[in-house]
């Protein structure tokens, strides 16, 4: 079979390609232009990407593709519309990052209680500000919004709890005794979920029914002065109704995906958000 690697992959995926009697071309640089005369040269059976997207005009210049396979947990940068006609397979890795997902959200919830990022930008600029970010309220007792509880939320709950914090959990897929097997508080909505929490974390993939989940109903029943994480697809977020609860309750949001929109009002998404890229 011939497998045609257009993303950066740990080594040992073509190795181990190699091994079985694959041909293997491998080029992380690949993307637009670039893959479509690789797709037509190389002639794959298989693609597979991380975060390059793979388009109408890349899969229609090869006849020869199968299958496409996301390296990453959704399949959202690949042109479903055009794979289904042609009849190719799409397929992802669901649930392989979910350890390192949770423990981004964990770290994004450390840095906001305890003010690590402010803490250390000012200590490299010859500031040291130990009155003001030394101040912490604990994440102990404080409660936990987790709104999708697949493999990434299930992974962050196991983490959560070990700081003490009180869970609330929904998914379209939770029933009581699930959250109950799992140690959360079921909600119904995402709207029971978010209301009273101090933090609310969203994983849940990019598809027409997500779009906007994180809204002003979600922000607005969270407390006030709270904490926003989004590490799932930018298309969850609304970012206007971010910065309006920024404004109105004084909310932070911890962030690894961004459209920075609306543009005239980057500043105070800017100053109220710590955006860490992490390629999913």
């Amino acid at each position: 079979m011939k497998v045609l690697l257009a993303d950066k992959l740990a080594s040992v995926v073509e190795h181990y390609l190699l091994e079985n009697g694959h041909q293997v071309h491998s080029d992380p640089s690949l993307k637009d232009d670039l893959l479509t005369e690789s797709l037509r040269a190389f002639k794959p059976d298989v693609l597979v990407v991380r975060s390059t997207k793979v388009q109408q005009a890349h899969i229609e210049a090869c006849p020869s593709l199968s299958l496409i396979i996301r390296a990453g947990a959704g399949v959202n940068t690949i042109d479903l519309t055009t794979a289904s006609a042609k009849g190719i397979f799409v397929a992802n890795c669901p649930g392989r990052n979910a350890i390192a997902v949770a423990e981004l959200v964990m770290g994004h919830m450390l840095n906001w209680d305890r003010h690590m990022f402010e803490n250390i930008a000012d200590f490299r600029n010859g500031i040291w500000n130990k009155k003001s970010h030394g101040k912490a309220n604990g994440l102990f007792g404080q409660t936990l919004a987790v709104c999708g509880m697949g493999a990434i939320g299930q992974a962050v709950v196991e983490r959560a709890q070990g700081f003490g914090l009180h869970i609330k959990g929904w998914s379209r897929s939770l029933t009581p005794e699930t959250a109950q097997k799992l140690g959360v508080e079921y909600c119904a909505t995402p709207t029971e979920a978010a209301t009273g929490a101090d933090i609310l974390s969203v994983h849940l993939p990019s598809v027409p029914a997500t779009k906007n989940f994180i809204n002003a109903d979600l922000l607005t029943a969270m407390n006030d002065k709270g904490f926003v994480i989004n590490t799932s697809r930018n298309s969850l977020l609304n970012e206007s109704d971010l910065l309006t609860a920024i404004e109105q309750k004084g909310l932070k949001a911890g962030l690894d995906v961004l459209t920075m929109n609306p543009q005239d009002q980057k500043d105070l998404l800017i100053q109220n958000c710590v955006p860490i890229q992490m390629s999913m």
